[in-house]
């Protein structure tokens, strides 16, 4: 139930923006699905356009006009009349169907900016300064040279503002040593931190790794925001988040971080649940993680998502043509073979013992 309440939403939301950016360019659409495969229910508007239900609720399309099939593959429109080339997408200028194309993820991201948005103006944000207070027995920091009332100034070379800003510039990097630099008595100086990776187990039983330093902020202080802040620390929240997942998949990829961390389907209908059980802050929160979630991979240049098409398109402008439609209709096979071997393995990921990978 939950876990229908939670991407359900998001789909919809997602499927909109590229209908409705679509519709404002003239753009027919042909079908719009939340899931995939077999129609279980549906009705078709004044417009022509058939709404449906599909037997796999992992995700949606809109079939706009000129589409060969779900994933957008153009078919041959050199036959079409004016009347259908003033509807299809696939004649529409590059910049149009570069922008119906990026409305979807755009969508999921202003969704979830704005639950951090209205979080941030109802609650405003916990605030602490970088100076440590105090260190953890044992810490890393205290190891490598760092004092109490040292002030942290820069992490890795990035600027340090308040003490949120450690965290999110430690936790995603368990087991790496990073330049820590601080000001102390006027000067700064710089020391290597070797951040300790540290495993934790929420209260209901899921573990994930993280980075650790050892240190303790002084003064803490809720800083109310007005609606302009608002808005503009959800965006710094949104996108923070979304370097976090870079930064996963990097070290993903370079074996710093385990394929044993991925989630699928499975986990997302785990967590949604037990936020639910939480409470609905809980939930609507983790909504808006999740809907971040889908903008940012949506856009990967993976042909048969978002990013896939934008790519092309990037492509296009570049060689000012497009690439054959043969071409483009391998790669899109391509693609979805890849997604589905992928989303075999983040399924078994989340059911089967970790040992097992």
């Amino acid at each position: 139930m939950a876990f229908a309440l939670l991407l359900g939403p998001l789909v919809l939301v997602h499927e909109l923006g590229h209908y409705w950016v679509g519709r404002w360019f003239g753009v027919h659409a042909d079908a719009f699905s939340i899931g995939f495969g077999r129609e279980i229910a549906g009705w078709t508007d004044r417009r022509g356009t058939r709404w449906k239900l599909s037997i796999l609720p992992l995700g949606g399309y809109v079939q706009f006009a000129g589409d060969m099939n779900p994933a957008s593959v153009g078919a041959d429109h050199s036959q079409l009349s004016a009347w259908e080339r003033s509807r299809s997408f696939h004649c529409k200028p590059l910049w149009q169907r570069f922008l119906i194309v990026l409305a979807g993820p755009a969508t999921n991201l202003f969704v979830a900016v704005a639950i951090f948005a209205a979080f941030n103006f109802v609650y405003g944000r916990i605030e602490a300064s970088p100076v440590i207070a105090n260190f953890a027995t044992p810490s890393a920091a205290h190891a490598a040279g760092l004092q109490v009332g040292d002030k942290i100034v820069a992490i890795n070379g990035t600027p340090i503002k308040g003490f949120e800003d450690i965290r999110a510039n430690v936790l995603p990097y368990p087991g790496e040593t990073v330049p820590v630099t601080v000001l102390r008595d006027g000067a700064e100086r710089t020391y290597q931190v070797a951040i300790a990776s540290r495993t934790i187990r929420d209260e209901f039983g899921n573990e994930s790794r993280i980075g650790q330093i050892g240190i303790a902020a002084g003064q803490v202080q809720r800083i109310e925001m007005g609606a302009a802040e608002s808005v503009t620390h959800a965006f710094d929240q949104s996108f923070g988040i979304m370097g976090t997942m870079v930064t996963g998949i990097r070290q993903i990829v370079t074996g710093k971080r385990s394929v044993e961390e991925l989630g699928g389907p499975v986990k997302i209908a785990k967590y949604s649940g037990q936020r639910l059980a939480m409470g609905w802050q809980e939930f609507v929160y983790f909504t808006a993680l999740i809907s971040i979630n889908l903008a940012f991979i949506n856009l990967l240049p993976i042909p048969a998502l978002d990013g896939g098409h934008l790519a092309f398109y990037v492509a296009e402008a570049v060689r000012r043509k497009p690439l054959d439609a043969r071409s483009q209709e391998w790669a899109f096979r391509t693609g979805m073979a890849f997604l589905l071997a992928l989303m075999v393995f983040v399924t078994l990921n989340d059911i089967l013992p970790r040992n097992l990978f």
